[in-house]
């Protein structure tokens, strides 16, 4: 049996184990009890569905007759089981009278026997059964046949057969003189009885019928309606136990959903499904409760009424069947409601793990910002701010702790309730506490270190206060009035009581306050406290001094003095502490704001500027990198998707049978060489694309690196028209709508399909995007050659896609060289016969046509639109004429019209007067022409040089100078003087395309 377990994780497991990740349980085993539940369960469905088999019900292997099935050949009652048995317990067949006996088809005597003989239980039928035969008022002959006729098709052990002979003189007669040399021809036991009472000789007449001279009662219909009864409930019986032990193992092997939505959608199902099977139980219960009535009703009309053996087996059958029924449905209860139990507590996972998810990251970020919070302060005013601050997340810190910890507490009551995954809760709600306590924590001792900043900013604060009123005090006394011994005295009372408030407003120690809130304490706060402490001293110092003198004019009179203003540190004796604080703290704010505009202060501006700007940039340039490595590992997912879930099923022998022959053997078209592409991405690509996550400026130079290997696309792409072909063929077919169902993809194949198409022309996209946030980077001119490159591919692409659908060429195009250009065109002909310049007759109406230009050749073709969709709904182009790049030239301007150049061979006697769409695609052609035929003509001088410098002979190199240059310098030379202001470009080829290569009528 398997466990009951999450999804993805294995079914070996021990009880009580969990497994888990980040917020979610993964998997669970089911409890001892559980387990015992279940074997109980499927014990009773496995004793109901075999049950059968031991009360012989329905006890034949190859398929059991039902009365039902053969109600018309039972009707016709030539054998009856009356229920009898014989002395020895044998059961008793009755043949009646039946003058068709021998007309009667083989298979109905053979179907009714073998109903017949399987009624009784396996016990009575291996004792055998005995056989009564009435021919009473038939003749021999018939005895004979029927005595034969059973030997052959009896099919069960025949212990006796009890023959009523014929009653007539002459039949009796007969019947016991040929019996007696007839006896071994039938090979079975046989008597030949004249009487029913010779019958009582051998059953008891309480087991015969009143047919036979007994005692019982038997109705043949009532007999049927019986069986019909028995064996429609056996059925239903077995029915039940099969859907029972089915739903069982169906609800033991449910793995657990990992989200509340299906667990719901699970539960529902789950309920719907057992509803269903309690009432097919609650259905066998009545019909079994009316079978049994059914089979008591004649003891209920008559008390002293005896059963035969027959209907006591089916009574003791039925009612054993009825108990198998309550202790299953018992069974059935008890497992289903810890099934229910079970959905429901993996409910209340779901629900308490989506509350963990969604609560744990704000307690984070809220952790995260609490101890962002700087406990140290520089002023006052900046500790009341950041207090501010404070309690304005405290509100918010707590109302997340209460619901962290009521989520903790829920989980606790889950715990409490004997849920099957505590061993993943409980970690859970430990962490939820712990984050809590750290939270409370930190909070509290954030708010307590501010507090104590605050205190100590207000305690200096004071201090520093109080020695600026005692300045203020000392500098406002009247000179004049000291001078008096009662003067004195008052100003030194004034001096007195004013150091009486010193203790409660100044510090008195330096290393005790240092010491207090040394958890608070930065270098600008201690050199504030030094401050302080110095004023204070200051202030001190003068106090006494004052003190002093003022004690020596109150104790001696002294002469009038001129009044002399003390020492005070302010300008004004009338100016208020205040002001000057105001004065000062202005000019100290004047200062730094005139410092604040020194050049220095702006080029660090300047700098940070542009630092920030740099970090935009490199953030921009880590998301394309992003981008670019997540939809590459999505490609590269996507393909083994595709290879795995339709290629690789296409050689599976079990979905042969949905493979249409279309399809057949045509794997390698469908898919192209994906495989090689997905082996090229998974091994390489991918590997090396994840080696520039952190410098992706530097990409560029991974591309180059594989610029070779994408090349792979070329061969895709010009698969791709045939592989669509093929699809459109298949695509309704029903393996791949089976595939699909099993991918569980929304989208068909050929979507997948076309994934390597998007993917190799999505790369230039992001090579554009990075190297616009990769200006003055080092590796931007890697960026730029690979998005060229790239660019390169995709041109190559495209032409190759053109090139295959070339039709009506004999050669290999493959020995054309490199395709380096394609593009249609407007094209007029002339052609030189003798002297004579004959221009074609639709001169004035040009062809239309599609030129290739290769290294070696330039092909002239018509372009043919095709009917279709997709890719059949391509371009294909019928090849007209041929021009080896050996004997080309070309004219870039032609009369008339500033987009037209001529391509002409063999000294001009064939012209081809081309006229481009647009003068920029005439350019680039021209340039393009220019090339090849320069590159020829280098070719053909380095040849020259080479077979210069190899040849001993002058004449040897004379010849071969004259053969590659002079024909064509002098028909070019020839041309020039004709037309000098035309710009000519030939090659050094001294001979035109052979015929061979020309094609009669071109065009």
């Amino acid at each position: 049996m398997k466990t009951v377990r999450e999804k993805g994780e294995s079914e070996n497991m021990r009880e009580g184990s969990v497994k888990q990740e980040y917020g979610t349980e993964r998997s669970v085993s089911i409890t001892v009890e559980e387990m015992k539940s279940f074997y109980r369960y499927m014990h009773c469905c496995q004793l109901l569905h075999s049950g059968f088999c031991r009360d012989d019900i329905l006890q034949k292997e190859d398929g059991p007759l039902l009365a039902a099935q053969i109600g018309s050949e039972l009707q016709k009652q030539f054998a009856i089981l009356p229920g009898g048995r014989g002395i020895n317990g044998h059961p008793v067949i009755f043949l009646p009278d039946f003058p068709a006996f021998s007309e009667l088809p083989e298979e109905e005597l053979q179907n009714v026997l073998r109903y017949l003989t399987s009624v009784p239980s396996t016990t009575a039928s291996e004792v055998g059964f005995i056989l009564i035969i009435d021919r009473r008022l038939d003749r021999w002959a018939a005895v004979r046949a029927t005595l034969l006729r059973i030997a052959g098709s009896f099919p069960a052990n025949l212990h006796l057969v009890l023959v009523l002979r014929p009653t007539t003189l002459l039949q009796r007669t007969l019947s016991d003189i040929l019996f007696k040399y007839n006896r071994d021809e039938f090979k079975m036991k046989v008597v030949m009885l004249s009487t029913v009472t010779e019958l009582h000789a051998y059953i008891d007449p309480g087991q015969l019928t009143t047919d036979l001279g007994g005692t019982q009662e038997y109705h043949h219909d009532s007999w049927i309606s019986h069986r019909t009864a028995i064996e429609a409930f056996a059925l239903m019986v077995k029915t039940v136990a099969q859907t029972l032990q089915a739903f069982g193992t169906e609800l033991a092997e449910t793995e657990l959903p990992n989200d509340a939505e299906a667990t719901v959608e699970l539960l529902q199902e789950h309920t719907l499904k057992k509803d269903t099977m309690k009432t097919d139980l609650k259905v066998a219960l009545s019909q079994g409760g009316r079978l049994l009535a059914c089979i008591n009703e004649p003891l209920q009309a008559d008390a002293e009424y005896n059963m035969t053996q027959d209907e006591m087996e089916n009574l003791a059958t039925v009612q054993r069947l009825m108990g198998q029924l309550d202790e299953t449905e018992t069974a059935f209860d008890d497992f289903w409601e810890r099934h229910r139990t079970k959905l429901e507590q993996c409910l209340q996972l779901r629900h308490f793990e989506k509350h963990f998810r969604e609560v744990r990251p704000q307690l984070d970020v809220m952790y995260e910002r609490l101890s962002g919070f700087s406990e140290i302060s520089i002023s006052p005013a900046h500790a009341e701010h950041v207090l501010r601050e404070l309690s304005s997340h405290e509100e918010r810190a707590y109302e997340l702790i209460d619901l962290a910890l009521s989520l903790a507490n829920e989980g606790d009551r889950l715990i409490e309730n004997s849920h099957y995954a505590e061993d993943s809760i409980r970690p859970k709600c430990t962490e939820l506490r712990g984050v809590c306590e750290e939270i409370s924590s930190t909070l509290r001792s954030k708010k307590s270190l501010l507090l104590r900043a605050l205190e100590l900013h207000h305690s200096l604060e004071k201090a520093f206060q109080w020695c600026e009123e005692g300045i203020f005090l000392l500098a406002n006394q009247p000179v004049d009035r000291c001078q008096s011994q009662d003067g004195a005295e008052a100003a030194l009372q004034e001096l007195e009581r004013y150091l009486d408030t010193a203790a409660l407003h100044t510090i008195t120690d330096h290393g005790a306050i240092c010491c207090q809130y040394e958890a608070v304490l930065n270098p600008q706060l201690r050199d504030h406290i030094d401050k302080v402490f110095q004023k204070q001293s200051s202030v001190q110092e003068m106090f006494e001094k004052r003190r002093v003198s003022l004690k020596k004019l109150a104790a001696k009179q002294t002469r009038p003095v001129q009044p002399v203003a003390p020492r005070p540190e302010v300008k004004s004796p009338l100016s208020s502490p205040n002001l000057q604080r105001k004065d000062r703290r202005f000019s100290a704010d004047s200062a730094l704001c005139k410092k604040g505009e020194s050049p220095v202060h702006n080029g660090s501006t300047r700098h940070a500027s542009l630092s920030e700007e740099e970090e935009n940039l490199a953030v921009l340039r880590r998301h394309v990198m992003n981008e670019l490595l997540e939809t590459e590992r999505a490609y590269v997912e996507e393909l083994l998707c595709v290879l795995e879930g339709y290629a690789a099923e296409m050689d599976n022998p079990a979905m042969a049978h949905l493979i249409p022959s279309t399809l057949q053997s045509k794997k390698d078209i469908l898919f192209g060489n994906m495989p090689e592409i997905y082996q090229f991405h998974k091994r390489t690509f991918l590997k090396e694309l994840e080696a520039y996550t952190d410098c992706p400026e530097l990409v560029g130079r991974c591309f180059l690196e594989r610029m070779k290997d994408l090349q792979i696309y070329e061969a895709y792409c010009q698969n791709k028209p045939r592989s669509e072909s093929l699809w459109r063929q298949c695509s309704d077919c029903a393996f791949f709508q089976e595939c699909q169902k099993k991918l569980e993809h929304k989208l068909g194949l050929d979507s997948y399909l076309l994934k390597p198409v998007q993917r190799i022309t999505k790369y230039q996209l992001l090579l554009k995007e990075l190297l616009k946030y990769s200006k003055g980077c080092d590796g931007a001119d890697d960026l730029q050659e690979a998005l060229s490159s790239i660019l390169g591919i995709l041109k190559a692409v495209n032409d190759s896609m053109h090139l295959i659908a070339i039709t009506g060429y004999e050669g290999n195009l493959s020995e054309l060289g490199r395709l380096l250009m394609q593009g249609s065109f407007s094209v007029w002909t002339e052609h030189k016969k003798g002297h004579a310049k004959v221009k074609d007759l639709a001169r004035f109406k040009p062809m239309q046509r599609h030129l290739f230009l290769h290294e070696k050749a330039l092909l002239f073709c018509k372009r043919r639109e095709e009917n279709g969709e997709g890719y059949e709904k391509a371009p294909s182009y019928s090849f007209k004429h041929l021009l080896r790049m050996s004997a080309v030239g070309i004219t870039e301007n032609a009369k008339g019209d500033n987009k037209k150049f001529e391509i002409w061979c063999n000294s001009r006697e064939e012209v081809f007067i081309v006229q481009a769409p647009t003068t920029d695609i005439k350019t680039a052609w021209v340039n393009e022409i220019r090339k090849v035929l320069t590159q020829q003509l280098k070719a053909c001088r380095d040849a020259k040089q080479q077979k210069s410098s190899d040849s001993a002979s002058p004449n040897a190199t004379s010849n071969n100078t004259s053969v590659s240059l002079s024909p064509f310098r002098q028909k070019n030379q020839k041309k020039q003087d004709e037309k000098k202001l035309e710009p000519n470009l030939t090659s050094e080829a001294n001979s035109c395309p052979s015929p061979k290569q020309k094609v009669s009528s071109p065009f």
